[in-house]
């Protein structure tokens, strides 16, 4: 067989976080795995590839190193870079789609690939929790990967989300964070049990909660949070007894003394917490702070704030484990309480 031209096996996605260099690297890799190039197929120069893929000569220095280091490709003093390797079929390819870019989804990623381990072939989209961009990256997208790994959360739109999804062969499919309705057939999922888990948390807060007397979640009108939440707050309220109450970030100027407020966003908890401190309040005393998805800044907040978060490593991690091991369980990543000053 004759290889084909590198150049036209080349492309990168505007769309793609991942950076160019390890675009460079997949393309390389897939190209080899797919047959398209063969063993001793002798590479282009840096400076070549470069010039030529209007790239820098660091992005393709780096594809170099990587794709050397896991053995694919070797080099010639004088005479360049080949392909020394073409056994690459059991290499994992997997398209990953997360909604947003935030700390959490970081600690998941980076679990995700540790796990995986350097032969992984991962290309990594955001959408933004706009489900059109979602819709477009899923139908316009390489059917070469194996796996096919998504978080599905939207801001708007997303009621046909199970057609778009029941189009992926179900043996490729792993759905992580959130379980979607109408999916058909059997596939991998590592998710959040959203109304359980908050249930449950506030359920082991309870000696601290009985300080209050009444309770608040800010949940913003226009948020991928799933209701699934509020029905969770909601039972947990009604079943011990608490004053309940859903507010929108402009609640937040009638802070009162006796309450406490759960924050699901980043962006709302810097306010409660100016609007808190400007009311002179003591925080784990006259008012309590709950906040949603641990982070390290929030073991030092206030002398620490309380938080109810899943186990975002163990997502990554366990999602991983699921496409090595081709399983097609159904998993709930735990959930944790912890407690600090705020309550």
């Amino acid at each position: 067989m004759v290889s084909e031209n590198i150049y036209n096996l080349i492309v990168f996605n505007e769309y793609s976080v991942t950076p160019k260099y390890q675009q460079l690297t997949n393309c390389i890799l897939k190209s080899i795995q797919e047959g398209k190039i063969q063993k001793d197929y002798i590479l282009p120069s840096i400076n070549d590839l470069s010039y030529e893929l209007d790239i820098s000569r660091n992005t393709v220095e780096k594809a170099y190193k990587h794709l050397k280091e896991i053995g694919a490709i070797n080099s010639v003093p004088g005479k360049g870079y080949f392909v020394s390797k073409t056994d690459l079929k059991n290499h994992p390819k997997i398209f990953l789609l997360f909604n947003k870019l935030s700390i959490h989804k970081k600690i998941i990623y980076d679990s995700f690939v540790k796990t995986l381990g350097e032969n992984a072939i991962i290309d990594f989209y955001i959408y933004n929790n706009d489900f059109l961009l979602f819709k477009k990256l899923l139908t316009e997208k390489n059917n070469g990967y194996t796996n096919y790994v998504i978080i599905p959360h939207f801001l708007d739109g997303g009621s046909k989300v199970q057609e778009i999804i029941n189009a992926i062969p179900k043996d490729k499919l792993l759905l992580m964070d959130k379980l979607v309705t109408g999916i058909d057939g059997e596939y991998a999922a590592i998710y959040e049990d959203f109304e359980n888990d908050i249930y449950h948390a506030l359920t082991k807060a309870l000696e601290q909660l009985k300080k209050y007397k009444s309770i608040k979640i800010i949940f913003p009108e226009y948020t991928y949070h799933p209701k699934e939440i509020l029905n969770g707050f909601y039972r947990f309220c009604q079943d011990y007894a608490f004053e309940y109450e859903v507010i929108k970030k402009s609640g937040l100027d009638n802070i009162s003394e006796g309450t406490v407020y759960i924050s699901l966003m980043e962006d709302d908890l810097v306010p409660l917490i100016k609007k808190i401190l400007e009311k002179k309040l003591r925080v784990g005393k006259q008012v309590g702070v709950i906040s949603y998805n641990e982070t390290p800044i929030k073991q030092i907040i206030l002398n620490g704030i309380t938080t109810i978060s899943s186990d975002f490593e163990i997502m990554g991690k366990k999602a991983a484990e699921m496409i090595l091991n081709k399983s097609k369980e159904h998993v709930a990543v735990p959930f944790y309480l912890t407690l600090r000053d705020s309550l």
